[in-house]
């Protein structure tokens, strides 16, 4: 699988950005970018996935009510019907459900921890956001846990925090890590860290009742310090708590997998 990168400045306008799709499209396909049937893109909420419009005034604000869709159809020369959007940790998901650590699972969730936590929920190898056990939009960042939201206990900025509190000092979650074994405050960090993250998705997800819950993003780097303790608050589940294999080509893999959903469904409503 070949990928192409490019650094996107957040304060880019969204003409600038919708280029640089398109350059990195071309630049990827080596010239065959008309043999393409199409592309799928992946964002962060708040995102209408239907209409290609971005919802988000806290990152990429320049992108806030721009429809994607048609601007990328003009610099494409394609139809906007060839587009399709996708959350970002959907994609994730997919990936990993496809061929990586979820494969095969007919019910899963992704949980993608760093400066926030994202999720995304599937079923059947779909991304869902609605249904049964799915909370709004398939969102758990923002559902109330302990005194306040999940986020504000399951982030790289909640592990600081804990962190600091603990020893006057402030340090790089990575660091944190990399001391671990002999720094008794890191490894209590994690430890708690490790408990709200079970706790949390014992509460949340118990209902949709996953078969396989894959943990992803840069703390999962740091998994073995708090993943089996979290794999112990998930009383009454048979879900298994396990880490992302595919890395950066999960999402690669997901929006593919999305794609060939997609388009099955259209022949079939065509049909």
């Amino acid at each position: 699988m070949r990928m192409t990168r490019a650094r996107l400045r957040g304060a880019e306008p969204a003409s600038r950005m919708m280029d640089l799709v398109y350059e990195l499209a071309r630049d990827t396909a080596s010239g065959e970018l008309d043999k393409a049937g199409g592309a799928v893109l992946a964002f962060p909420g708040p995102f209408d996935y239907c209409a290609g419009i971005s919802q988000m005034r806290h990152k990429l604000q320049s992108l806030y009510g721009v429809d994607l869709r048609q601007g990328l159809a003009q610099r494409f020369n394609w139809s906007p019907r060839r587009f399709r959007f996708l959350n970002d940790a959907g994609a994730f998901l997919l990936g990993e459900v496809a061929a990586g650590a979820a494969e095969g699972a007919v019910r899963a969730v992704g949980i993608a921890l760093g400066t926030g936590i994202g999720s995304a929920f599937a079923l059947n190898g779909r991304w869902v956001k609605d249904g049964d056990g799915v909370p709004p939009s398939g969102e758990i960042w923002n559902l109330p846990y302990g005194a306040g939201m999940v986020e504000d206990l399951l982030s790289t900025r909640a592990i600081r925090q804990d962190y600091a509190q603990r020893t006057g000092k402030d340090k790089e979650v990575a660091a944190m890590a990399a001391d671990a074994a002999a720094d008794a405050d890191a490894r209590q960090v994690f430890e708690s860290f490790g408990v709200h993250l079970g706790q949390a998705l014992q509460a949340i997800l118990a209902p949709f009742d996953p078969d396989v819950i894959v943990v992803g993003g840069g703390i999962a780097r740091s998994a073995g310090l708090f993943l089996p303790i979290a794999q112990q608050q998930l009383n009454g589940m048979k879900a298994r708590l396990v880490t992302a294999s595919l890395g950066d080509e999960a999402p690669l893999v997901g929006a593919t997998a999305f794609w060939q959903s997609s388009q099955a469904d259209q022949e079939i409503s065509v049909a």
